[in-house]
């Protein structure tokens, strides 16, 4: 069975396991709305995909700050 990153915590979360928080974008449209429900100064954009080795490949982004958010998740 593949599952998403997304998909796992969240039945991790049902089992009551610790898992960081996060939200799900499926359109660059929904940034600004739904990044306001998080807390903090920088942030991980994270390409949900079946496959590994997708931080080596680009999938994986570090950011320092709000204003790169969007350019990032493009």
């Amino acid at each position: 069975m593949n599952i998403h990153e997304h998909q796992a915590k969240e039945i991790l979360r049902e089992f009551g396991a610790p898992v960081s928080n996060g939200i799900v974008i499926t359109s660059i449209d929904q940034i600004k709305d739904k990044i306001s429900k998080l807390r903090g100064n920088s942030f991980v954009v994270k390409a949900q995909i079946h496959a590994g080795g997708r931080g080596k490949a680009g999938g994986v982004k570090l950011i320092k700050d709000i204003s790169t958010l969007e350019k990032e998740a493009r």
